[in-house]
């Protein structure tokens, strides 16, 4: 039979190479119809969020830090949270045209000395933008902070934080904006805390904390004396008569003295006027950006962090369950029954009565995978059943043995219950050795129960 020699390939001339090499759209044809991979921008947008107050520098400050760091940052979005007085004192202060700054708002001047710069440094032959479709640094609307109003039936705007109820409507709101900025991959955050109440740093630290990433930042800013209380200081190099420096402002008044006087005598003393004491470094405002660590608990917590975005309350809680169910896993914990001793990764600690009562009753229901207490009044009818029960398993005629105590003959109350868990508490974070982490497997707000694994836990009658 007869075979026929398969056909080599044929190598394409370098010409083919060329045209097959070169995209349809060079020689303005259609791309051809299909499935498109995911677009994604080659440099992520970087987003400043930042919480203010009755301050606003603190906003401009910030911006004229980045911009000057070794590597400057010129965000793309300003995103500013605050209370509805902050929202007011913003526009008054940071958006309305003064004459010092030629007509301009002081944002406007910023924007004129630094987004020329940020211009050049992405392209110094185009001067294109840092982030291509949005011009660099622009301000959006501030986020005023809101909360219900049962009476209306609808949200109000928070004109400060002032109650409890406030901080909470602060923390949902700080994290709903957060994690807006997070859950886009195409974002680089940069929070800033400098600003607003203790609370709102504090609180969208905790945000950053709950919902950041590795590659976002939490920043503070560091202004120097005398500028860092002065106002009307926004930026250094700012168009403004008002931050004429110290030294400045000596020699005018020196001049102006031997105008009137004819000398630079002081008039009341007749003797030369000295010169006022100054520190050279307070004349030139300097400003600087300091990073705050934080540790990004997503990593961590996956499945309940990336869920959509919940209450702050909710998450936190959920995040403490984690880490309670985590501490519990690394715990081996040996209670005795004859004696009030308990071994936890190999430290022996020594417990009160009622102390080694209460944690004996909850290790003894772990280990049997009971569900826990909601709350410690729940507990306390089979606490003091157990507590029976107990002083009745001692031998009757060793009265050294410590269930027969003085300190068990009768029911434990409520308070005296939270006495006896404050106490362990300290008992444990002292003791030395790994002993601390059954802190936080101990009872907590809203669960009365030991979270230790049962096969983690040995009782020895």
């Amino acid at each position: 039979m007869k075979t026929t020699k398969p056909k080599s390939p044929k190598h394409p001339s370098a010409k083919s190479v060329a045209r097959q090499a070169t995209p349809p759209s060079a020689f303005g044809l259609a791309q051809s119809a299909g499935p498109k991979p995911e677009i994604r921008n080659p440099k992520p947008e970087i987003v400043l969020l930042a919480v203010t107050g009755m301050s606003p520098a603190v906003l401009t400050e910030t911006v004229w830090a980045l911009a000057h760091e070794p590597e400057p940052v010129i965000p793309d979005r300003v995103i500013v949270v605050t209370t509805a007085s902050g929202r007011d004192c913003l526009e008054r202060e940071l958006l309305t045209p003064l004459p010092a700054f030629g007509s301009r708002t002081v944002w406007q001047a910023l924007r004129d000395q630094i987004v020329p710069a940020a211009a050049l440094l992405a392209d110094p032959t185009s001067g294109s933008r840092l982030h291509p479709g949005v011009p660099p640094l622009t301000l959006e609307s501030p986020r005023v902070i809101s909360a219900p109003d049962p009476t209306t039936g609808r949200t109000r705007e928070l004109a400060d934080l002032r109650s409890p109820s406030d901080n909470e409507a602060a923390a949902d709101f700080l994290l709903e904006q957060v994690r807006a900025i997070v859950e886009n991959p195409d974002t680089r955050l940069i929070a800033s805390l400098a600003g607003g109440r203790k609370t709102m740093g504090a609180l969208l630290y905790a945000c950053l904390t709950l919902v950041g990433r590795e590659t976002d930042r939490l920043t503070h800013v560091l202004v120097n004396e005398p500028f860092e209380n002065q106002r009307g200081f926004w930026f250094p190099g700012q168009p403004d008569s008002r931050t004429e420096s110290r030294r400045q402002k000596a020699a005018t008044r020196a001049a102006h003295r031997e105008a009137c006087t004819g000398s630079t005598e002081t008039p009341a003393s007749g003797h030369p006027a000295k010169p006022e004491p100054r520190n050279p470094q307070s004349d030139i405002p300097v400003v600087e950006l300091a990073d705050v660590p934080f540790v990004p608990l997503r990593n961590l917590f996956q499945r309940e962090l990336g869920r959509p975005a919940g209450r702050f309350a909710v998450l936190v809680e959920a995040c403490r369950e984690q880490v309670r169910q985590h501490a519990g896993e690394q715990v081996r914990l040996v209670v005795e029954q004859r004696r009030p001793e308990i071994d936890v990764n190999g430290t022996r600690v020594r417990l009160a009565p009622r102390e080694h009562l209460v944690l004996l009753f909850l290790a003894t229901r772990a280990k049997r995978s009971d569900p826990p207490y909601l709350a410690q009044k729940e507990g306390l009818a089979d606490l003091n059943q157990f507590r029976n029960d107990l002083r009745a398993a001692a031998p009757v005629n060793d009265f050294a043995d410590w269930r027969h105590g003085d300190t068990l003959k009768s029911d434990v109350e409520d308070q005296e219950l939270r006495r006896a868990l404050a106490s362990l508490r300290g008992k444990l974070r002292v003791a030395g050795g790994n002993a601390y982490l059954l802190v936080p497997c101990l009872p907590t707000k809203g669960r009365f129960s030991l979270a230790v694994p049962g096969p983690l836990i040995q009782v020895k009658t």
